[in-house]
C-alpha cells in the first residue's frame, strides 16, 4: 500500500490500539497510518480502499471500544490540528470557526470561551477530537454540537470525492447523525475532514438548560451567565464524576458515558417509580429516561465490579463501573475489552430484568459486541 502520511505499523510489527484509546484496551492493528493533513487523510483512505483492506478511522480514541483481537486492516489515525476564525460578518451572525478533524476538542472549547465566542462552553472537558463530535452529536449538560455546527466537510468513500453537509443534511438526533448511521464497525462512508461552527459573540453563555449545572452556577434554569463561569463549572462537575481525563486516575480510563439515556414510549415510562427522572425527548409520545438512575436502582452502584458482598470481583476486579459515576465503565488497570464487556453485560441485563428497559451502548464497538 502506498499513501502519504506516516506508517507506524506493518503486518509483521503490529501496533496495539490500546495505546490510542482512552479505555487503554484494544488489540493490535495490522497497519497504522498517521495522517496529519486533509491530503494525507484522503490518500490513506483511498489507498486502503484500493487495496481492498478493512478500514478503521480514529483520532482521540475516546468514544470507541476495540476488541482484544484488534483490527486486521488499516487504521487511519487522524492527527490534523488547527482552526481558523472568520469574523467578516461578526456584527450580525457571530463568527465562523473552521476546525481540523484531529483538533483536540477541549482545547477548542477553551479557546472559544477565552476569545468571547459563545456556544460551546457547556461542552468543556469532553475528551476526543473535533471531527468525532458531529458523528455522535456529542452533548452534555443540556447542550450538543448540533446547536452550533454549520457545515461538515467529508471525504465520501463511495464517490471518491469530498462532500460537505449542512446542519440540516446531517439529520442530527440524540447521540446520532447521518454520519454515524453510515458507519459500520468503525468504518465510515464519510470521513470527517473539517467541522465549521457558527458561534455567538460575547462573554455571556447560551441559556443554561440543565438543572444540575444551573444549581452549580447558582442561577435559574434558562438563565445566562458568563461563559467562562459555565466552562469552569462544567469542568468541576465532570471532574467530580471522573469524566475529565486524568492519567493517574483509573476512573477516567473509560469512554465517558457507556450507555445512552433510553428514549421510550410514555406508557413504558409510566411503569417506573414516580421518582424516576423523565425528560422531554423531542418526540411526541416518547420520554427520555436517566440511564444512571436505572443502573443505580437496579442494584449497580458506583464501583460495581470491584467486589460484591462476598468479596468476589467481576473480571477479577480489572474492570468496573466508575467509583465516581455509574454511567462510566472503567479499566482499573490491566483490563481487556472482554473484561469491560463482562461488566457492561451484567449491568445491561440487570436493568432489563428489573425495569424491562434495555440499555444501548453509546461508544462504537469495534470487533466486539455487547
Amino acid at each position: 500500500m502506498t499513501a502519504t502520511g506516516t506508517e507506524t505499523g506493518t503486518a509483521g510489527a503490529a501496533v496495539l490500539l490500546a495505546d490510542l484509546t482512552t479505555t487503554r484496551v484494544g488489540g493490535p492493528a495490522a497497519r497504522l497510518v498517521e495522517a496529519s493533513t486533509e491530503q494525507e487523510i484522503i490518500a490513506a483512505v483511498r489507498a486502503a480502499d484500493t487495496a481492498g483492506e478493512r478500514l478503521l478511522v480514529l483520532s482521540g480514541g475516546s468514544n470507541l471500544l476495540i476488541g482484544d483481537e484488534g483490527f486486521d486492516g488499516t487504521v487511519v489515525h487522524i492527527t490534523s490540528t488547527g482552526f481558523t476564525v472568520n469574523d467578516d460578518n461578526a456584527t450580525c451572525g457571530g463568527v465562523m470557526v473552521k476546525v481540523q478533524a484531529g483538533q483536540d476538542w477541549d482545547e477548542l472549547v477553551e479557546y472559544t470561551v477565552l476569545h468571547a465566542f459563545s456556544g460551546l462552553e457547556a461542552l468543556a472537558g469532553i475528551p476526543g477530537s473535533t471531527g468525532a463530535t458531529p458523528v455522535q452529536n456529542v452533548g452534555a449538560y443540556g447542550s450538543d454540537v448540533s446547536q452550533t455546527i454549520a457545515t461538515v466537510r467529508t471525504y465520501d468513500r463511495e464517490t471518491g470525492s469530498t462532500k460537505s453537509f449542512t446542519n440540516f443534511e446531517l439529520q442530527f438526533g440524540y447521540r446520532d447523525s447521518l454520519l454515524k448511521r453510515a458507519t459500520v464497525d468503525g468504518s465510515p462512508r464519510y470521513v470527517v475532514l473539517t467541522v465549521e461552527f457558527q458561534l455567538g459573540l460575547g462573554r455571556m453563555s447560551r441559556p443554561v438548560k440543565y438543572a444540575e449545572l444551573a444549581r452549580e452556577l447558582g442561577i435559574e434554569v434558562g438563565a445566562r451567565t458568563y461563559a467562562n463561569d459555565v466552562r469552569r463549572a462544567v469542568l468541576a462537575l465532570r471532574a467530580g464524576k471522573g469524566m475529565v481525563l486524568d492519567a493517574p486516575d483509573p476512573d477516567t480510563w473509560s469512554t465517558g458515558s457507556f450507555f445512552t439515556n433510553p428514549i421510550v414510549p410514555a406508557d413504558v415510562a409510566d411503569t417506573l417509580p414516580e421518582d424516576a427522572p423523565r425528560y422531554p425527548s423531542g418526540t411526541d409520545g416518547e420520554v427520555k429516561l436517566s440511564a444512571a438512575w436505572l443502573i443505580e436502582h437496579a442494584g449497580f452502584g458506583k464501583g460495581f465490579g470491584l467486589s460484591d458482598d462476598a468479596g468476589n470481583a467481576v473480571a477479577g476486579g480489572r474492570a468496573s463501573l466508575s467509583t465516581k459515576h455509574t454511567l462510566a465503565l472503567t479499566n482499573r488497570g490491566g483490563a481487556s475489552a472482554t473484561d469491560l464487556l463482562a461488566v457492561a453485560r451484567l449491568v445491561r441485563d440487570g436493568v432489563e430484568s428489573t425495569f424491562g428497559i434495555r440499555l444501548e451502548a453509546e461508544p462504537l464497538l469495534v470487533n466486539c459486541s455487547l
